[in-house]
This record gives C-alpha cells, sequence and structure tokens, in this order.
C-alpha cells in the first residue's frame, strides 16, 4: 500500500515539486510527513513546521473573522455593506453578462454582509473570464500571490466601484472578489488593521503562531521558496526574503497568509468542534460554524462557477461538498484549495482533517495531480 510519504516523495523525484507537508488526523491520531526540500537550489529539508504562502486557504479564516462581528452585533448579515464601503453603496450592473462594461443598469437592491460572505455580491470570476466586465476586473483584482500588486484598501476599493457588477447581487456565485471585500470591511468596522484583528481573535486564541501576512526575519529559516512551472522546469516566483518579508499595503483576506500544517490544523479543529478551540476557549459560535459550513448555493449559481466549484456548493471561505462525484466528496466536507498549490479540509462526518502544502504555483483552477492524488489517499486511508 502506497504511504502518505511515497505518494508525496514521488513528485519530489519526478521533479514536479521541492518539497511538500501532508497532513491528515482523525482525532487524536495524526498522520503527517514532510518531504523534499524548502528551496530547490539551497536543499534546506523540508520541515514539518515549515511555513508555507497558503493562499485562498486564507478565506475560511477571513470568513471567520467577519462571523464574530456579525455574533457581536457590530453588523448585521443582512446590512448593506454601503455602510462601511460607500465605494459600492450605489452599485450598477452590466444589462447582461455579456454585455460592454458601459451598458449598465442600477442594482437591483444594496449588497449586502450576506452576499459578500457567500461570494454572491455580483464581483468576481465566473467561469468564462473573456465576458467584458471580467476583462475589466482584472485590472483591478490582480494576482494575490504577488501582494505587492494591490495598493492600500482606499485605492484598491475606489477602482473597483468604478467596475460594473458582473451579475445582480444574490444572482450568482463567483470567486474570489468577495474574500478581499470582508478583508477590508473587518477593517472598516473595526477600525482595525486586518492582521492585527486576526491575530487577536483567531491566531492568538488557537495558537496559530506561524500565520500571519508577512514573515518575520526570525522565521524565514523555515520558510519555503515559491515557483512556478516553466518551460525548462520550476521556475523561482517568489524566495523567504521577498513578498512575504514586509507587510503588504493590503493584507489580502482572499489569499494573503503564510501559515504551517500544525497551525491549520489548530484552526480545523477549532471548525469542528463546534468553534472551541483545544483550551476550551470559544473563537466562534457553533452557529456560526454551521453558517460557514452549510452550502448557499442553488444549482444556477453553481453552473455559472462551475470551473471552480467542480459540481460542489460553497458556504462561507470554502467549498461544501454536496455530491459524491469523487471517493474524498464526503457531502458536508469543507475547505479550499490555493492557488501557491495548497488543499485543506475538514469533514464532519468523519471528524477528519486533511491538509496539504506545497510551493508551486497552479496553472488552472482545476486542482494539480498531486492533490487529486492527496484526496485520494485521504478517502482510502
Amino acid at each position: 500500500m502506497t504511504t502518505l510519504h511515497d505518494l508525496l516523495a514521488a513528485h519530489v523525484g519526478a521533479g514536479t515539486l521541492p518539497g511538500a507537508v501532508g497532513l491528515v488526523a482523525r482525532g487524536d491520531r495524526v498522520e503527517v510527513t514532510a518531504v523534499g526540500a524548502q528551496d530547490a537550489d539551497d536543499g534546506t529539508p523540508m520541515a514539518r513546521d515549515s511555513v508555507f504562502r497558503v493562499a485562498s486557504l486564507t478565506k475560511s479564516v477571513t470568513a471567520a473573522a467577519l462571523l464574530i462581528l456579525v455574533e457581536e452585533g457590530r453588523i448585521a448579515l443582512d446590512s448593506p455593506i454601503g455602510t462601511w464601503l460607500p465605494e459600492l453603496a450605489k452599485p450598477v450592473v452590466v444589462r447582461t453578462p455579456a454585455s460592454p462594461v458601459d451598458d449598465v443598469v442600477e442594482a437591483d437592491r444594496p449588497i449586502t454582509v450576506f452576499d459578500v460572505l457567500a461570494s454572491q455580491a455580483g464581483y468576481g470570476f465566473p467561469s468564462d473570464f473573456t465576458l467584458p466586465a471580467v476583462q475589466e476586473l482584472f485590472t483591478v483584482q490582480k494576482d494575490g500571490r504577488v501582494p505587492s500588486n494591490f495598493p492600500p484598501a482606499d485605492e484598491w476599493m475606489a477602482a473597483l466601484g468604478r467596475i460594473p457588477l458582473l451579475h445582480q447581487p444574490g444572482a450568482a456565485w463567483l470567486y474570489d472578489t468577495c474574500s478581499v471585500l470582508q478583508g477590508v470591511l473587518i477593517s472598516r468596522v473595526t477600525g482595525q488593521p486586518l492582521p492585527e484583528f486576526l491575530r487577536e481573535r483567531i491566531f492568538g486564541p488557537l495558537g496559530m503562531v506561524d500565520t500571519g501576512f508577512e514573515v518575520p526575519a526570525a522565521k524565514r529559516g523555515r520558510f519555503t521558496s515559491f515557483y512556478r512551472p516553466g518551460d525548462d522546469g520550476l521556475e523561482l516566483a517568489d524566495g523567504p526574503d521577498g513578498e512575504w518579508s514586509s507587510l503588504p499595503a493590503l493584507p489580502l483576506g482572499n489569499g494573503g497568509l503564510a501559515s504551517t500544517a500544525d497551525d491549520w490544523l489548530a484552526f480545523s479543529r477549532m471548525l469542528l468542534a463546534g468553534g472551541v478551540a483545544a483550551d476550551g476557549h470559544r473563537v466562534l459560535s457553533a452557529g456560526s460554524v454551521r453558517m460557514m459550513t452549510t452550502d448557499h448555493t442553488d444549482p444556477a449559481q453553481r453552473d455559472i462557477g462551475r470551473l471552480f466549484l467542480e459540481g460542489q456548493g460553497w458556504g462561507f471561505g470554502g467549498s461544501v461538498d454536496i455530491d459524491s462525484t469523487n471517493p474524498w466528496n464526503v457531502p458536508g466536507r469543507y475547505g479550499w484549495v490555493g492557488g501557491t498549490g495548497t488543499a485543506a479540509h475538514i469533514v464532519p462526518a468523519t471528524g477528519a482533517v486533511t491538509i496539504l502544502l506545497t510551493q508551486v504555483a497552479a496553472t488552472s483552477p482545476v486542482p494539480a495531480p498531486v492533490i487529486r492524488q492527496f484526496w485520494q489517499y485521504t478517502a482510502a486511508a
């Protein structure tokens, strides 16, 4: 039988990955393996506590943080976001998804906090990237794997506000942009920088000591280099002293975090425990966890985002399995993948946590073979 180590080591041996950390937990039983190197050139061995850019896994943390504000009554799910994000207080929508960006109508209703949490605000990426409004969005919603692509929040919001919505609020599930909006919303509601709020309310209580929007110098010896596939093999895209060596102008709620397997295990176990940390501290209410991990889409909304969702649904900050289309798709399974080669899920029905951290950029929304093989392994283990 193939072991987790064998599975990941095969990809390192083939040259498709410099290294990886894989973790599968069921209750107190944790299987974890680290293979290969943090850096392809210097050969620093990969370790269980190696730090990775986790990309879109960030989305679930951002959603959890916004739900804390809902629990505290500082914001409500049906609140129009224009109260805090005035740039989006009076949105316009392209007449049809294929219409030119100057052929617009007024939105039927304001964008709400629920719309933003559920990725249904009308901003984001559908399966068809050629639509005029999507092409316009690409000029503002740039590659989050390069945080310096983004200006400060106020400047970014002003630019986004000049772009029409692709769909009416609540009509479609669209990928990515809403998670950036969640991060800006948290900061404006609280008057705190997003990194500070996450540290105080989530990372600190959960003991996620290696998670943040920057990797300090003292930890960069554990920080993996990041690669992109090139014509002649893997090409270095960002080193330990690069993009994550200082806080970005806009901390990206859609994908800006760096973290470790054990930090993500702590967050995942909190969700499985209905919002309670290992030491008994309550981070989220059980109701908030249920909202995060419940599908909020209908078939028409899912069809618009089918390239990303692959037939599954979406809660807050992550996908929710609704059909057993593959051995690893278990109804209620919650989590997501990151464009830096990461994946993390919980399976409430079995109490399982599965985490894979690699350091090679995805080249499409479809998960890489190593991720699918990891999921296959976790389904059989």
